[in-house]
């Protein structure tokens, strides 16, 4: 009988562990995600005001290092509990992969403008980014 309870210890020990890292994974990725929004409200009076997109270069960067790791931040099971992602996710994640591949490509893009000082080159980049390649992951593996 003692050796039933250690075991049943141990089991919910492990699924509690399983429980908290699902959350770390969720709060890490809404965090990053958070982060990549105020990145894009940042350039948005530049390229509204044709600025010098120059110094968005950093926030570019870093754009690109997070989608470059973000299929990675939907491991198979973390699609409950505080987060907005849709089971889409899970289901077609070759597509989700495809949106993200897309946007890197965009961010590219972006990147390659605000370096070069285009401030119209940069505006027409960033019209683009918001609407088709954002808003092409968000619309179907995001809650609103």
């Amino acid at each position: 009988m003692r050796h039933w309870g250690i075991a049943v210890a141990i089991g919910l020990a492990a699924m509690a562990g399983a429980a908290f890292a699902q959350g770390d994974v969720i709060a890490e990725r809404r965090a990053g995600l958070k982060r990549m929004g105020g990145h894009m409200e940042a350039m948005k009076p530049v390229a509204d005001s044709r600025g010098d997109p120059k110094p968005l270069e950093a926030r570019i960067d870093d754009m690109i290092a997070f989608y470059r790791t973000l299929p990675a931040r939907f491991p198979a099971g973390s699609g409950t509990g505080d987060t907005k992602a849709l089971p889409a996710i899970w289901q077609d994640f070759p597509r989700f992969e495809q949106a993200n591949t897309a946007l890197l490509g965009q961010l590219a893009t972006l990147k390659t403008a605000a370096a070069s000082g285009n401030a119209a080159g940069f505006a027409e980049a960033y019209a683009q980014t918001g609407p088709q390649f954002c808003g092409g992951c968000h619309r179907p593996f995001r809650a609103r």
